[in-house]
């Protein structure tokens, strides 16, 4: 069923709850400053023809009118935002804890966790609404880099090496750093070893509740690379995650020091995690 068009209210609603919250605040506050200062402004007409008296007329009516509803609009975003965050805290929180289970929520609460847990890492996100299964879900921002996230919250059966592909194929037409396949089941063998050899992050339904829970448990719970129950295969491994943070380890090479030119695994949350392993 297509979609409803939007008035164009809604439209800067939906812009500004995607905000944080205090930005909308702030629009609003600005806003209504700028629009009174202007809608109690007395027009002087005199040396002035008709047509320019009619246009100052109509702009200062339209700024009496304006003063009230173009704050409301920014301050109704705000509000949005604000319940927003609330709503991905809660997700996030009772998934962390095991409240709620991972295979329990939807796909869009699933999409709002894992941009939740990236967010707790130090990323801009951005949620792209693509729809349930319809490209890139997330895109990522940091230190004037760019990554991609693909969610795939699927219970019935593996993710195969196509949607690995297609990633692939987004983030070169986009020109990011590197991409994140996350899913709430598990990869294939092919689709692991192909993520590998192309820069890829794949994140499975184990290691996300592992990354997920609680700094006292996860600790213990961690382990040293990201697993799925292909990966035992000989030759088929998996980029590590990093003991600190849980984030995914990036390989990386050194530009100077005794190590210069050397390849190593450094953390993609960097500079807030500054863990790093030989490769």
């Amino acid at each position: 069923m297509a979609r409803r068009r939007q008035s164009t209210a809604e439209d800067v609603v939906e812009m500004v709850s995607k905000l944080p919250w205090w930005v909308g605040v702030i629009l609003a506050v600005v806003s209504y400053i700028a629009l009174h200062g202007y809608a109690g402004k007395e027009i002087n007409s005199s040396g002035q023809d008709l047509s320019q008296a009619m246009t100052g007329n109509m702009l200062n009516v339209l700024a009496l009118f304006a003063q009230y509803i173009l704050p409301a609009i920014f301050g109704i975003g705000a509000i949005v935002s604000f319940v927003n965050q609330l709503k991905h805290k809660k997700i996030y929180g009772d998934v962390a804890t095991a409240k709620t289970k991972l295979d329990d929520i939807s796909w869009q609460e699933f999409e709002v966790l894992t941009g939740e847990h990236f967010r707790r890492q130090g990323y801009q996100v951005e949620e792209t609404g693509s729809g349930a299964d319809g490209g890139v879900d997330l895109v990522l921002r940091k230190a004037g880099e760019k990554y991609l996230v693909q969610c795939k919250h699927w219970k019935a059966y593996k993710v195969g090496v196509k949607p690995v592909r297609e990633l692939l194929g987004v983030m070169a037409g986009k020109g990011a750093s590197g991409g994140i396949m996350v899913t709430s089941g598990d990869f294939t063998g092919d689709a692991t070893k192909f993520a590998r050899e192309n820069n890829i992050q794949m994140i499975d339904g184990n290691l996300l509740k592992k990354i997920l829970a609680p700094k006292e448990v996860g600790a213990a719970k961690r382990s040293s690379t990201v697993v799925s129950k292909e990966d035992d295969k000989p030759g088929v491994k998996a980029n590590p995650v990093c003991p600190k943070c849980g984030g995914p380890l990036v390989k990386r090479t050194a530009k100077k020091g005794s190590r210069a030119g050397q390849d190593f695994w450094g953390c993609s949350a960097f500079p807030k995690c500054r863990f790093t392993k030989p490769i």
